[in-house]
């Protein structure tokens, strides 16, 4: 933890107070949550003030509402919803679209998607007259939803909707897609990502794409994998644009409206894990991408992760704030990862505003793959999450604990950062999910980033996927073995049922029919042929299968989806899965701390505190002090002097003091609170609203929407 001196934290606390302060237009202004993550900086900042340190301990619940459409253990809630003129707007479990009287909770109108898949994490709204139109990712859909009666807009696309799978440059037909986070309004535009397949399999290309709000047509597109004559094109090999995917923007954008500006975090490209086949530094995959609004045209980039091998791409929408640096007011962007950085630049001009260095990284030994010979790392502010696990950092919570964490620990390649994937298993530190991530920080106006993280270790393990003896266990290993583990046994962390005994629990044409169009946050493996599906679904329930080629299924031992491209070849390899590092009993593999929240001054650099995010209730009985545990779901910031956050494993909501990190509230949720909240004033009450929605961390699904407010007077 960090440790302040009196002085310093006197200042802190000064700095904290006066940022916080707001004038009374400012408040009178500000009583909505319009937009996914409070405004379009995505600052996660309201200027209310009715709820304060002084108060905060009379908070009582206001109004629940629940959807009914949880399914236990498998759906989650990640949805920031939007509050305009005291009307809620929200997504359920199952992505059905909600309006609620913010002041009550009484339901007003419901919109069911036909074709609903994946999670939903918030919503963009558009307004012009009396037209109000909130638009809306379910699947491969764009929908266009008429905000007074919860009708589609007919007007929109193709009678209210969008199809985001068109419009790519090649037929991606059966791919996954999803749009999981809001696009932004800009103008008339809303400007769209998504959510791609990230394994061994073909995935589309994540181009990023405007369309006309009214009409729902395309206006402009941007190739995140360049195309012939496009600059980037020569970081790729030269047909990547025809078949690589992926290099998507998945965690949403911000936009600076002055200046007519998206900033777009784009992913990583596929397969996440082995590039032999898109060798080179792969713009703009792993990149902040800057393009002018109007027309998308490329403004400025800068790639945070060069041929990325680890999953590093950046997990939140980048935050626009004003800072002092060298005695002048900058607006800047600060972008936080997975690695647990944060990357602070000039918006306009792309300029660094601290030193940044670059490093070299050892090389690959998988076959076919060629590692970049150096990575880029800022030098400030320093990291928010550890950087390495080392013997030092194994758990001492037993003996027991410590001896088999080093047991396992002396098996896989020692870490350092940007160890390639592996056959032994590769330690990946802070964890595939973060240091930060889809949360994202919150940032007040005097250029004080809060971020919550998490220090987890995983191990990625790499193995041959050509040793398939049936069609439908190559097609397992190409799609499944990610989640669902190699050995079939799920992963009970994640919330990823077991598949071994999948034909006690389902039928075989329930088996073919979540395969085919999903479940939760499963996605839909249609793009596999009907011959595919039911050879996996064969190979899973242990019936007899093809171990010899046919005419009919000639050449499977190259298994090729019918989906892919000409060119597609399938990868050499395939991972075991996305498995946490943890002790014999199921806590991390690492010393505490094991999840953080943390203030930085991105006007200097430093810390102001860091403070443990989340306890284990048995642990902290034992007289441990907290440890802090993994989180998911960003923080809220508020003028009237107060930091919210749910994310926590424990399933607790809980109030900070911004300038010092000391905890000043908390309450039991129904069920986790795995999403930002969101404040907002209706008829002079303030109200602090969050999605218990659980079900993740190996946690109980909920289906609950809850709000908090003083006592009436």
């Amino acid at each position: 933890m960090l440790t302040l001196t009196p002085a310093f934290a006197a200042r802190a606390a000064l700095l904290c107070i006066l940022s916080l302060s707001v004038s009374p237009l400012q408040a009178a202004a500000a009583r909505d949550w319009p937009t996914y993550l409070g405004d379009k900086s995505a600052s996660h900042y309201s200027t209310l003030t009715q709820i304060t340190p002084a108060n905060v301990n009379q908070l009582e619940v206001a109004w629940t509402w629940r959807a009914g459409d949880a399914r236990e253990n498998s759906t989650q809630i990640q949805c920031n919803p939007l509050i305009i003129d005291g009307v809620l707007y929200a997504t359920s479990p199952q992505s059905k679209l909600v309006a609620l009287d913010a002041a009550t909770g009484r339901e007003l109108w419901r919109f069911e998607p036909a074709d609903a898949n994946g999670v939903n994490r918030g919503l963009a709204w558009w307004t012009e007259g009396d037209d109000r139109r909130i638009l809306f990712g379910s699947g491969q859909w764009l929908h266009a939803i008429d905000a007074r009666t919860g009708k589609h807009i007919e007007s929109f696309g193709d009678h209210g909707r969008v199809d985001l799978s068109e419009g790519l440059d090649r037929d991606v037909h059966g791919l996954a897609i999803q749009a999981n986070t809001p696009g932004v309004i800009f103008r008339n535009l809303i400007i769209m990502g998504m959510r791609l397949g990230e394994g061994p399999g073909p995935a589309a290309p994540g181009h990023i794409r405007a369309y006309d709000v009214r009409t729902g047509k395309m206006v402009w597109r941007f190739h995140t994998i360049p195309h012939p004559g496009e600059p980037g094109y020569e970081t790729w090999p030269a047909d990547a644009w025809q078949r690589v995917g992926g290099t998507n923007v998945w965690a949403g954008m911000t936009v600076d409206e002055e200046h007519g500006l998206v900033f777009c975090p784009v992913g990583s490209a596929t397969f996440d894990f082995w590039g032999g086949h898109r060798l080179g530094d792969n713009l703009y995959a792993d990149c902040l991408l800057v393009l002018d609004a109007v027309t998308g045209q490329h403004v400025w980039h800068y790639q945070f992760t060069h041929h990325d091998m680890w999953d590093r791409d950046p997990p939140a929408p980048p935050t626009l704030l004003t800072v002092k640096h060298e005695g002048h007011d900058v607006p800047a962007v600060a972008q936080v990862t997975k690695s647990g950085h944060v990357w602070v630049f000039n918006r306009l001009t792309g300029e660094h505003l601290f030193p940044v260095e670059e490093v070299v990284v050892p090389s690959s030994d998988l076959a076919g793959e060629v590692a970049s010979l150096t990575q880029p790392l800022p030098l400030k502010p320093a990291p928010f999450a550890r950087q390495i696990f080392t013997a030092e950092e194994i758990t001492d919570q037993t003996p027991e604990a410590r001896r088999a964490v080093m047991e396992r620990f002396t098996r896989v390649r020692p870490h350092v950062p940007f160890a390639p994937p592996s056959r032994e298993g590769t330690i990946i530190f802070p964890g595939f999910d973060g240091g930060a991530e889809w949360g994202g920080a919150a940032a007040d106006p005097a250029g004080i980033l809060y971020v919550n993280a998490n220090e987890m270790p995983w191990i990625l393990s790499m193995i041959d996927s050509s040793g398939a003896t049936s069609l439908g266990q190559q097609v397992f290993l190409q799609n499944c073995t990610g989640c669902h583990g190699a050995d079939r046994g799920g992963n009970k962390a994640a919330n990823i049922p077991s598949l071994i005994d999948i034909k006690q629990r389902l039928t075989r044409d329930q088996m073919l029919e979540v395969v085919t169009k999903g479940r939760a946050v499963m996605p839909s493996w249609a793009f596999l042929s009907q011959a595919q599906r039911e050879a996996v679904v064969g190979y899973l329930r242990g019936e007899a299968e093809l171990t010899a080629p046919t005419e009919q299924h000639a050449g499977w031992q190259t298994y090729v989806p019918d989906a892919a491209p000409a060119s597609f070849v399938p990868p050499p390899y395939t991972h075991t899965g996305y498995n946490r590092f943890l002790d014999p009993d199921g806590y991390p593999a690492v010393k505490p701390p094991w999840g953080t929240l943390n203030a930085i001054n991105l006007n200097t650099g430093e810390f102001l505190w860091r403070v443990p995010l989340g306890e284990y209730p048995e642990l902290t009985a034992r007289g441990l002090a907290p440890t802090g545990t993994e989180n998911y779901g960003g923080p809220l910031v508020t003028a009237g002097g107060l930091l919210f956050i749910g994310a926590s494993k424990d399933e607790n909501f809980r109030a900070f003091d911004p300038c010092t990190g000391k905890e000043l509230w908390r309450v039991k949720l129904p069920a986790g609170g795995y999403a930002t909240p969101a404040t907002y004033e209706v008829g002079g009450r303030q109200y602090i609203v969050i999605a218990c929605g659980g079900g993740k961390m190996g946690t109980k699904s909920g289906d609950t929407y809850m709000a908090f407010a003083l006592p009436k007077k």
